[in-house]
């Protein structure tokens, strides 16, 4: 089954609001074997609405159309809608009386607005709303279902968990859905796809990969599609099997779980202390540890050491180093994790020297250029790293989360 969503309201179209509910919407039908083709936002305007609803009828199965059921004279969704459907408004006893008695429990008196909120097209189905006056309105037309919902995210939350998608389940034209998140670090998008394009090319037809990049990692997304979830589920495993002896070096997790959330649990499974000295990542590798709830189990501390003379000072980095060799080198982010590690008496420590930009760089040392630095219980690893591009924030996530990856497989024994 192929979705459209339509969201009609001019506070979209100009930025006064987000549209949260179509991201929303758009997750749970994945979740229910319903493909999202198209997203669509429309003025409060008649003729744009009916326009944008005869559009959508041509691509999907089913039309989800949210806004535009208030009260007020704006709200005009019900009168187009009326219109498509060649049909007419008439008073719906129990949407009224549920608008009554709501309104009497709050001690309002009601108006001519309120009440004309129980006028609803003739002939469509209702989905009553049990937290608003506006309820949802289910048509069929030339074997498409139309569905229209109030914008208000909370009603609308409602109506689609308890009211359409029960409804739609009972047509038999959803299908069941799995999705599985493998999450790998360290080897670009384009180098991933090239690594795994004989294992992509022959996945079963039912199972799409998606490939989600960001500066952080990459996801593959798993998704399968078929009738049995679980058969489903056990197809998904399997190729995330073969996935593993392909790459094992970069996947660190899997779904929604985070790289300092793994290596906290490797680290506290160990009974191993972490301490973290850190330059031109200014402090956010401190920041993704101490994201996860019970860091303190494993977490001893860091030490921003920008200048120089706190990484003399504190960290017992040698002047002559830094005077021969400068900050950025293989020398000084050595004496750093070591000197990190024996100050906050940790087992593992990690550190970052580099130049994070815009400015800063030279020929040898390019803007992106990073000595990473990590050190166990017996051994120091440490190695440069130039992450192309001059974009401040982006060379410092990246350098972070390659510091943690480098860490993650030192736990694990494979440096």
């Amino acid at each position: 089954m192929k979705a459209e969503i339509i969201t009609i309201g001019d506070e979209i179209l100009i930025g006064q609001i987000v549209d949260t509910n179509s991201a929303w919407i758009g997750e749970q039908f994945n979740l229910n074997g319903i493909e999202i083709y198209q997203i669509t936002s429309v003025h409060d305007d008649h003729d744009h609405i009916l326009e944008a609803i005869k559009n959508a009828e041509k691509n999907v199965d089913l039309v989800i159309i949210t806004g535009g059921l208030g009260p007020t004279k704006d709200d005009i969704t019900k009168h187009a809608l009326c219109e498509y459907f060649n049909t007419q408004l008439v008073l719906h006893q129990p949407t009224l009386d549920a608008i009554i008695k709501r309104f009497y429990k709050r001690g309002i008196d009601m108006n001519k607005l309120n009440r004309d909120q129980a006028m609803l097209p003739e002939n469509c189905t209702i989905l009553t709303n049990k937290l608003g006056t506006a309820p949802g309105m289910w048509f069929e037309k030339n074997d498409t279902i139309f569905v229209s919902m109030p914008g208000v995210p909370f009603e609308m939350k409602y109506l689609v968990e308890f009211e359409l998608l029960p409804k739609l389940r009972a047509t038999g034209k959803t299908k069941a859905i799995f999705h599985k998140t493998v999450l790998t670090q360290g080897v670009p998008e384009s180098m991933l796809a090239d690594k795994l394009e004989t294992w992509e090319d022959a996945l079963p037809e039912h199972i799409k990969l998606a490939y989600l990049p960001n500066p952080m990692l990459v996801r593959l997304r798993l998704s399968a599609m078929d009738n049995d979830v679980e058969k489903l589920k056990t197809e998904v495993e399997k190729e995330i099997e073969k996935l593993q002896q392909i790459i094992p070096e970069s996947i660190f997790g899997y779904d929604s779980e985070t790289l300092s959330e793994v290596i906290g649990r490797m680290l506290a499974q160990k009974n191993k202390k972490l301490a973290v000295a850190e330059s031109c990542t200014g402090g956010y590798i401190s920041h993704l540890i101490t994201s996860v709830a019970g860091c303190s189990e494993y977490y001893n501390g860091s030490v921003t050491a920008y200048s120089n003379q706190i990484k003399e000072k504190v960290l017992g980095v040698s002047a002559e180093l830094l005077k021969q060799f400068g900050a950025v080198s293989e020398q000084v982010a050595t004496e750093m994790v070591e000197g990190v590690k024996r100050v906050m008496n940790a087992d593992y420590a990690i550190a970052t020297t580099g130049i994070a930009g815009p400015t800063g760089g030279t020929e040898e040392k390019p803007v992106g250029t990073v000595w990473i630095a990590v050190s166990g219980p017996n051994k120091t690893w440490v190695k440069k790293f130039i992450f192309v591009g001059d974009h401040r924030e982006r060379n410092i996530v990246r350098s972070s989360q390659t510091a943690l990856q480098i860490l993650r497989r030192m736990v694990l024994g494979e440096l």
